[in-house]
Protein backbone atom coordinates (compact mmCIF):
# COMPACT_ATOMS: atom_id res chain seq x y z
CA UNK A 1 0.00 0.00 0.00
CA UNK A 2 1.38 3.40 -1.01
CA UNK A 3 1.57 6.45 1.22
CA UNK A 4 1.77 10.13 0.24
CA UNK A 5 3.65 12.84 2.12
CA UNK A 6 3.81 16.60 1.57
CA UNK A 7 7.20 18.17 2.38
CA UNK A 8 8.30 21.75 2.96
CA UNK A 9 12.10 22.05 2.93
CA UNK A 10 13.86 25.18 4.16
CA UNK A 11 17.45 26.40 4.29
CA UNK A 12 19.84 26.93 1.41
CA UNK A 13 17.84 24.78 -1.00
CA UNK A 14 17.52 26.94 -4.12
CA UNK A 15 20.31 27.51 -6.62
CA UNK A 16 22.10 24.30 -5.60
CA UNK A 17 20.44 21.80 -8.00
CA UNK A 18 18.21 20.55 -5.19
CA UNK A 19 15.16 19.86 -7.40
CA UNK A 20 17.08 18.04 -10.10
CA UNK A 21 19.00 15.97 -7.58
CA UNK A 22 15.69 15.13 -5.89
CA UNK A 23 14.20 13.96 -9.20
CA UNK A 24 17.18 11.65 -9.72
CA UNK A 25 16.94 10.32 -6.15
CA UNK A 26 13.17 9.80 -6.34
CA UNK A 27 13.48 7.83 -9.57
CA UNK A 28 16.20 5.64 -8.03
CA UNK A 29 13.93 4.95 -5.05
CA UNK A 30 10.88 4.33 -7.23
CA UNK A 31 8.69 7.05 -5.70
CA UNK A 32 6.37 9.36 -7.62
CA UNK A 33 5.19 12.92 -7.06
CA UNK A 34 6.71 16.32 -7.70
CA UNK A 35 9.03 19.02 -6.38
CA UNK A 36 9.15 22.79 -6.93
CA UNK A 37 10.80 25.96 -5.64
CA UNK A 38 8.63 28.35 -3.67
CA UNK A 39 8.93 32.13 -3.97
CA UNK A 40 9.75 32.33 -0.24
CA UNK A 41 13.03 30.44 -0.84
CA UNK A 42 11.79 27.04 0.34
CA UNK A 43 11.24 23.90 -1.69
CA UNK A 44 7.94 22.00 -1.69
CA UNK A 45 7.46 18.36 -2.64
CA UNK A 46 4.89 15.60 -2.66
CA UNK A 47 6.28 12.06 -2.44
CA UNK A 48 4.24 8.90 -2.99
CA UNK A 49 5.19 5.24 -2.89
CA UNK A 50 5.92 2.31 -0.62
CA UNK A 51 6.40 3.42 2.99
CA UNK A 52 10.09 2.45 3.10
CA UNK A 53 10.83 4.28 -0.16
CA UNK A 54 8.97 7.42 0.95
CA UNK A 55 10.86 7.38 4.25
CA UNK A 56 14.17 7.00 2.39
CA UNK A 57 13.27 10.01 0.24
CA UNK A 58 12.41 12.05 3.34
CA UNK A 59 15.78 11.11 4.85
CA UNK A 60 17.49 12.24 1.63
CA UNK A 61 15.66 15.61 1.69
CA UNK A 62 17.14 16.36 5.12
CA UNK A 63 20.57 16.72 3.52
CA UNK A 64 19.95 17.06 -0.24
CA UNK A 65 22.76 17.54 -2.76
CA UNK A 66 26.28 18.64 -1.69
CA UNK A 67 25.64 22.42 -2.02
CA UNK A 68 22.44 22.41 0.04
CA UNK A 69 22.18 23.38 3.71
CA UNK A 70 18.81 22.10 4.92
CA UNK A 71 17.59 23.64 8.17
CA UNK A 72 14.15 22.00 8.39
CA UNK A 73 11.86 19.51 6.66
CA UNK A 74 8.19 19.67 7.63
CA UNK A 75 6.30 16.48 6.76
CA UNK A 76 2.51 16.18 6.60
CA UNK A 77 0.10 13.78 4.93
CA UNK A 78 -0.32 14.44 1.23
CA UNK A 79 -2.76 13.42 -1.46
CA UNK A 80 -2.97 12.83 -5.19
CA UNK A 81 -1.97 10.19 -7.70
CA UNK A 82 1.23 10.48 -9.72
CA UNK A 83 2.72 8.48 -12.59
CA UNK A 84 6.30 9.73 -12.16
CA UNK A 85 8.39 12.15 -10.12
CA UNK A 86 8.93 15.51 -11.80
CA UNK A 87 10.16 19.06 -11.22
CA UNK A 88 7.45 21.70 -11.44
CA UNK A 89 7.80 25.44 -12.07
CA UNK A 90 8.28 27.82 -9.16
CA UNK A 91 5.11 28.88 -7.41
Amino acid sequence: MNITRHLRITGRVQGVAYRYSAVRQARELGVTGWIRNRRDGSVEAVVQGAPAAVEAMIVWTRSGPPGARVTDVQVTDGEGEFGEFSARPTE
